[in-house]
């Protein structure tokens, strides 16, 4: 099975950070977010990983080489800028994704899921929710009893992390394409399951946020 890593944002919102970094490069404990994906998918059973790029892309290509240091391939899929969005970036992708589900995972998440859950699941389209941080009280989807992604309350925020079938993009033309009109479609026909996720999870969108996850890594 492979794994799609979303890398190809600016994260405009960390603002000095991000002045000369890719926010994936960006470190908990030493580690930056996308390197610790890499390692936690590799240990999942993930043999190949496809990673957009934008924004000082180079940088990360540099850093994780060919993945063989991992005990994965890692191809790349180069966006240019502006980068394409999650939905564009898909799409672009998909020759390197082959025909099989793929795990989906953006880059600047920070969490403990187990992503061997997927690898070793059913592999049907899956949507990861997770309780909704204070960033988004509203959420995005919510979980019906029949375990389906539902529009219905109470909802749930999506945590950046899925399971899709290259087939369900079949067909869409290349280009900036944002992902949730997709979403919202799928989940129109109950085409997405869902799984709730209680454990560790912050999405890094902010220095403030950054700083939440190192806390957290330190125990502190």
């Amino acid at each position: 099975m492979k794994a799609m890593l979303l890398a190809a944002g600016r994260g405009d919102r960390m603002g000095a950070l991000t002045a000369s970094l890719p926010k994936p490069l960006l470190t908990v404990r030493d580690v930056p977010l996308i390197e610790r994906h890499v390692a936690r998918l590799a240990a999942s059973g993930i043999t190949g990983i496809v990673i957009n790029l934008s924004y000082r892309g180079a940088q990360i290509r540099d850093h994780l080489g060919d993945g063989r240091r991992f005990g994965v391939s890692i191809a790349y899929s180069d966006e240019g800028e502006p980068p394409l969005e999650t939905g564009g970036g898909i799409v672009q992708a998909l020759p390197l994704l082959g025909q099989e589900p793929f795990v989906l995972v953006n880059s600047d998440i920070y969490t403990d899921f187990d992503f061997a859950t997927l690898v070793a699941g059913s592999r049907e389209p899956t949507l990861v929710l997770v309780p909704n941080p204070p960033h988004n009280p509203r959420g995005d989807f919510g979980a019906d009893a029949d375990g389906f992604v539902s529009a219905a309350a109470p909802l749930l925020t999506y945590a950046g992390v899925a399971v899709f079938s290259p087939r369900s993009f079949a067909g869409l033309e290349r280009g900036r394409r944002p992902l949730k009109p997709w979403l919202d479609a799928a989940v129109a026909r109950r085409e997405l399951r869902a799984v709730v996720f209680l454990g560790l999870w912050l999405d890094v969108g902010t220095p403030e946020r950054l700083e939440d996850a190192r806390r957290l890594a330190r125990g502190t």
